[in-house]
Parts: structure tokens; C-alpha cells; sequence
């Protein structure tokens, strides 16, 4: 199942600038191990998976 994904800046007025974190927004719960694999594709130091 595709999950929309994007990048964004926190703590910035400008693109490309802050704190980048990964954030995806989720249908339905999705096992840990599959929320941790995409966290460490996007190798970013955060990430949100919002249900």
C-alpha cells in the first residue's frame, strides 16, 4: 500500500534550511518493523508516521 511521504523543514522560514524530518501520513497502522525500515531509507534523525 503507497504511503504519501514528504520532507519538512522544521524550525525554518526558508526551503532547505532547519531541521529536516520525514513525515508520512498513514491509512491504517503499520507494523514497527516497516515504520522503522522507511525512517532509515529516508536517513533523516526524525521521522513521523501519522495515522
Amino acid at each position: 500500500m503507497p504511503a504519501p511521504l514528504w520532507i519538512v523543514d522544521a524550525f525554518a522560514e526558508k526551503p532547505f534550511t532547519g531541521n529536516p524530518a520525514a513525515v508520512c501520513l498513514l491509512d491504517a497502522p503499520r507494523e514497527a518493523a516497516w515504520m522503522q525500515h522507511v525512517a532509515a531509507e529516508m536517513n533523516l534523525s526524525e521521522a513521523a508516521f501519522v495515522v
